[in-house]
């Protein structure tokens, strides 16, 4: 899987590694502590340096993404993982690379960044995108709802994913619209029951399976 898709994840390798350059181009111009962390409210609450900005955010986050396609492709199931759902995968990392740094190095420079706008919609449509794959997800280690009474059910595993898909898709347009609404305590709220409940349906399924 990695060898087929070595050009996408060359390409998206790079793109998370753009922010490099960027931290680069405007390096004289950024102070010595950027901020690195913004509290509920959207205000900073916690700042680094700016090398750790420019330089170990984006390192660290392209590892994480070649450990998750390394990873996914040893899946013993990669023969269920359709490209467009690898494609998916791929792209995730590099959109919070960008994202993230983007706020960090604007905030330096002494813009207003709207932090608790933009991560309920970026989380949102995030969930979104997420949600509407997950009904086309198959068995597989690495890519969904990954419990015991999915993986050795076939059934199971796509009642849960269809159920996972909607509550997905409907949290995460809820938590879309938290990012207007100023209610960032909404976005735990809906999270709760987009995990939690898939996982009770998946377990009521594998014990009324056992009944019959």
């Amino acid at each position: 899987m990695i060898k087929k898709n070595l050009p996408k994840l060359i390409v998206t390798s790079l793109v998370t590694l753009i922010p490099i350059i960027i931290g680069i181009i405007l390096w004289d111009k950024l102070p010595d502590q950027v901020p690195m962390h913004w509290g509920a409210n959207g205000e900073v609450d916690g700042y680094g340096n700016k090398a750790t900005a420019v330089f170990v955010m984006p390192l660290v986050l392209v590892a994480a993404h070649w450990i998750c396609a390394v990873a996914t492709s040893l899946d013993p199931k990669k023969q269920n993982i359709n490209d467009k759902i690898f494609t998916l995968v791929l792209w995730i990392i590099p959109v919070i690379s960008l994202l993230c740094n983007s706020m960090v190095y604007a905030t330096a420079l002494g813009h207003k960044v709207s932090v608790e706008i933009i991560m309920p919609l970026f989380m949102g449509a995030l969930f979104v995108v997420i949600g509407n794959y997950l009904p086309k997800c198959k068995q597989s280690y690495t890519i969904g709802i990954k419990i015991p009474w999915t993986l050795n059910d076939e059934e199971n595993w796509n009642k849960t994913h269809r159920l996972a898909g909607f509550l997905w898709v409907i949290g995460g347009i809820v938590i879309m619209a938290t990012a207007f609404l100023g209610l960032f305590w909404l976005f735990f709220v809906v999270l709760i029951p987009m995990v939690i409940v898939p996982f009770v349906y998946s377990y009521v399924l594998y014990k009324k399976s056992k009944t019959e």
